[in-house]
């Protein structure tokens, strides 16, 4: 008799060919060069359990571009694995060709020329249109938030997460879970978690003093005949890559005993199906998921990787749903007997001329952008280049970002964190307040000017290269590498730490970094409580005035070996 596991292999290897997840009929339409918003929709019903998941919106309310990275490398067991996958070996891995909606939303293949012919991404009021959609199909869908949602946008700061918690309440999810949003400072958070209309889950999140949760880490539902639980899995390493001092008494952590603890209460409880809602990242969430027994499904956030098929650990499936309101993921379960029996998924782009806008939502985002309309418009100036942030060692906007510190606050070499966060621009586009904040808003944003040796400038860099690239993702506890302007480096990410960075290089004169020797470095975003200096986004915006408008050169100063 085949196993339940065997069968739930099977059906994602049967996917691709069947339809029952993946991307649907995204290839027909790519023949035909069109799309409708029937068919981005079509959905085979399966089974009695539906999930709705979005995640990493990080407050983009209106259409984007938004270009993936061309460089996303995976190590130790994970090399060459999905997500780990990119441009043409991604369209290779899933059957797409180039040209195709698939090599637009999914890659940076031809972007530019993609962009022009397929149009801007997202939407809260065409998310709300597929959801809708979907719960219209199902209506006791269980529509769920993996975070990162009120933090990064102007208005977003502006109004301190509100505009998007409006928005969200009217989206009505039944449960999320977070990372940025401790950013906002812990008083609120809570502040906004006591209005939500929706559970704010996170067993991983306890009250340090007491060692008791902070959050609640579960909700259980009943849908479809079924008893669902959905376990809140928060960012684990928040005082680590954000700035501690914002959530003093919390303490974070994978925490995967917890996580074991807890699913073994939700099954005695009587759960049918065991959904883990996670900030990890993908690739703490495959590690969890092989040492964790009893989850059925683990909705993956925080990495912003986009898969058109599950990955299937053990009997568990892992979704991942890009981010920056790009996709949405369905998964139609057939749970039967108290055990997921099988499963039919698709994600769901989000091509904002294709897809209709919910006139309700969209009147709440209008609201909710109006009074800042002029600032969200002015035009600071314009750009020659494409402008996009996603790649494991630099985007173009964290080029301009780091020209713009070196110039402004006279350094010799400039940090700029790896942030994933931040849509795209395209060449001849103009560059307005909005587009601006959209990469740099934050509550800790100083751009700070100091003076650092080499040997402490290459400790920051391996420490921050281990945080990525550590063979045991348990260790991967930050974003993208830290961008560095006016200055070269090798990396080998084969390497232990201490040993990946070699070949430092300053740019402007072509000597090496001297250990010893004192440099003038600018950076943002710094963790520390008390940094001084001008927000980036000012530093940001007088550069752009005065250059009018940027050209950002191919960045050929980091070399990457050992992949």
């Amino acid at each position: 008799m085949i196993s339940r596991r065997d069968f739930l292999q099977a059906t994602v290897a049967a996917s691709a060919v069947i339809g029952a997840s993946g991307v649907g009929n995204w290839s027909r339409l790519a023949a035909q060069q069109k799309l409708s918003q029937n068919d981005l929709l079509d959905f085979d019903t399966y089974g009695n359990v539906t999930l709705i998941h979005l995640t990493d919106i990080h407050a983009q309310l209106r259409p984007i571009w938004f270009r993936e990275p061309d460089i996303n490398i995976g190590v130790g067991q994970v090399n060459g694995l999905p997500p780990h996958v990119t441009g043409q070996d991604f369209l290779n891995l899933f059957g797409y060709k180039p040209g195709t909606p698939e090599a637009y939303a999914l890659t940076y293949m031809d972007f530019v020329a993609l962009a022009k012919g397929y149009g801007r991404m997202g939407g809260m009021d065409r998310v709300a249109t597929v959801v809708n959609a979907i719960r219209s199909d199902r209506p006791e869908a269980l529509l769920l938030d993996g975070g990162d949602t009120w933090h990064g946008s102007y208005t977003a700061h502006k109004t301190a997460g509100q505009d998007v918690v409006n928005v969200m309440n009217k989206l009505r999810p039944d449960a999320m879970t977070s990372h940025w949003e401790f950013t906002l400072g812990i008083d609120r958070v809570n502040e906004i978690v006591d209005t939500l209309d929706f559970p704010f889950l996170g067993a991983n999140i306890f009250d340090a003093e007491w060692d008791e949760p902070a959050y609640e880490p579960y909700k259980m539902f009943e849908r479809g005949g079924a008893k669902i639980a959905v376990i809140g899995q928060a960012f684990p390493y928040m005082p680590i890559a954000n700035p501690g001092w914002m959530f003093p008494g919390l303490s974070f952590g994978v925490r995967e005993e917890r996580m074991r603890e807890v699913v073994a209460e939700v099954r005695a409880a009587g759960a049918d199906l065991v959904v883990c809602l996670s900030h990890n990242g993908f690739d703490v969430d495959r590690k969890m998921a092989a040492q964790v027994d009893g989850i059925d499904v683990v909705l993956c956030g925080h990495t912003h990787d986009a898969l058109p098929e599950p990955v299937m650990v053990n009997e568990t499936l892992l979704i991942a749903s890009g981010s920056n309101g790009k996709f949405v993921s369905r998964v139609d379960l057939d749970v039967r007997d108290g055990q997921m029996m099988g499963f039919r998924h698709k994600l769901i782009p989000i091509f904002s001329d294709v897809i209709t806008p919910d006139p309700e939502m969209a009147k709440v985002i209008e609201a909710e952008r109006a009074p800042f309309a002029g600032e969200l418009s002015e035009v600071l100036g314009h750009t020659d280049s494409l402008l996009y942030r996603r790649g494991n060692f630099n985007g173009t906007w964290d080029d301009l970002i780091c020209n713009a510190l070196i110039e402004e606050r006279e350094a010799d070499i400039a940090l700029s964190p790896g942030f994933r966060w931040g849509p795209s621009l395209l060449p001849g586009d103009p560059i307005t307040r909005e587009d601006l904040h959209n990469v740099t808003s934050m509550s800790y944003p100083a751009a700070y000017r100091s003076e650092m040796t080499g040997e402490m400038l290459h400790i920051i860099l391996e420490d921050v290269a281990d945080n990525l690239f550590n063979p045991d993702p348990y260790y991967q506890q930050g974003g993208d590498m830290v961008r560095v302007g006016g200055m070269g480096y090798h990396i080998d990410v084969s390497k232990p730490q201490g040993s990946r960075i070699t070949n430092m290089t300053l740019l402007k004169t072509g000597e090496a970094v001297d250990p010893a020797k004192t440099y003038v470095i600018a950076g943002w975003a710094s963790v520390n409580e008390g940094t001084e200096g001008p927000a980036i986004w000012d530093v940001v915006e007088n550069y752009i005035k005065r250059k009018g408008t940027v050209t950002i050169d191919p960045n050929q100063s980091v070399q990457v070996t050992g992949v």
